[in-house]
C-alpha cells in the first residue's frame, strides 16, 4: 500500500474505504495517516446515573443504579432515529473528554455514593468508539464492575467476539426482520443476528429490543418469524416492544398502544420475557 492510498475500515460491514483524513459512514473512525482510528475516543455526549431497567435491561440486576456514557455517530441510518442530535453528529456534539482511567474512577466513585454496579456504553451506538469501549471494559472487569452495551449489532463477528469476554450484558437492537427492513437503515440483517447469536453462545446476558414502526415492522407474521428465531436461542431471552415517536426523518404519528400489546401477546407463544415499552 502507498501512502495517501486509501484504506477500509472493517470494523462493520460497510468497510468504508477511507482516503486520508476521511472519516467513515459512522462519522466516529477516520483514516489517520493510514491508519484507522476512533475519532469519538473518550469523548461523551452525555453522562448520567440510571435505573438498569432504562436500557432497558429487566432481567439483569433489576432495581440496581449504572453509570451511562454515550458519545457520537452511528453506522445505521434510522430515519426515526430516536436520539439522531447525537448518533446523526460529529465532534461538535462533544461535552466531555473521560478517558478510560477516569471513567473507572467515576464508575469506582459512583459504586460508593450510589451502589453503582458499572458501566453502560448507550445513548448513540457504542461499538463505533470500539476501542475506547474496549479498553474501559477491561479496566472495569479488573475491578469487578459490569460492562453493558446497549447496541445495534452492527459489527464484525470476529472483533464482537473478541469484546465478549469483557461484557456482562447487552440490549441489542433488533430492527426488523426483513432484508428489506434492514435495507432501508442502511444496515444488515443477518450480521445482527449473527451477533446476537454469539453473545447468547459466550454466556453474555442478553436482551433483544425491536421499536414498533407502523407499517413498517409491526405485521404479526414479521413478529411470530422474530419471537420464533429468538426461541431458537433460548425461550427465556427477553424482548423489548417499544412505541416509536415521530422523530427526526420520519413523521408518522406514535404507534398505537393496543399495536404494541397485541404484538407482544403474538411473542408471548414462543418467548417467557416479553415487555411493552414507552406505553
Amino acid at each position: 500500500m502507498t501512502a495517501g492510498e486509501p484504506i477500509s475500515c472493517t470494523l462493520c460491514p460497510h468497510h468504508c474505504s477511507l482516503a486520508s483524513g476521511a472519516v467513515g459512514f459512522c462519522r466516529a473512525r477516520e483514516n489517520a495517516g493510514g491508519k484507522i482510528a476512533d475519532r469519538n475516543y473518550g469523548l461523551l455526549t452525555a453522562l448520567a446515573l440510571d435505573p438498569i431497567e432504562k436500557k432497558p435491561l429487566r432481567r439483569f440486576h433489576p432495581g440496581s443504579v449504572i453509570l451511562s456514557v454515550g458519545s457520537f455517530g452511528c453506522n445505521l441510518h434510522c430515519p426515526f432515529c430516536q436520539n439522531a442530535s447525537i448518533s446523526q453528529a460529529g465532534k461538535e456534539a462533544a461535552r466531555l473528554k473521560v478517558l478510560p482511567r477516569q471513567l473507572l474512577q467515576l464508575a469506582l466513585e459512583y459504586k460508593r455514593k450510589a451502589g453503582n454496579i458499572g458501566v453502560a456504553f448507550t445513548y448513540n451506538e457504542p461499538l463505533v468508539g470500539y476501542e475506547y469501549v474496549r479498553d474501559c471494559a477491561r479496566l472495569l472487569k479488573e475491578k469487578g464492575l459490569a460492562t453493558v452495551l446497549v447496541t445495534n449489532g452492527m459489527i464484525d463477528s470476529r472483533a464482537w467476539q473478541d469484546l465478549l469476554p469483557f461484557v456482562d450484558a447487552a440490549n441489542i437492537d433488533l430492527k426488523g426482520f426483513t432484508p428489506d427492513f434492514y435495507h432501508w437503515l442502511q444496515g444488515n440483517l443477518e450480521t445482527v443476528k449473527t451477533n446476537i447469536r454469539l453473545a447468547v453462545a459466550a454466556g453474555c446476558h442478553v436482551e433483544v429490543t425491536t421499536l414498533v414502526i407502523p407499517g413498517k415492522n409491526d405485521s404479526d407474521r414479521e413478529m411470530m418469524q422474530e419471537a420464533a428465531w429468538l426461541a431458537s436461542l433460548s425461550p427465556e431471552l427477553p424482548l423489548h416492544l417499544s412505541r416509536c415517536f415521530p422523530r427526526w426523518q420520519l413523521d408518522i404519528p406514535a404507534t398505537p398502544v393496543p399495536a404494541i400489546y397485541h404484538l407482544a401477546a403474538v411473542a408471548r407463544k414462543w418467548l417467557q420475557y416479553v415487555y411493552e415499552g414507552n406505553c
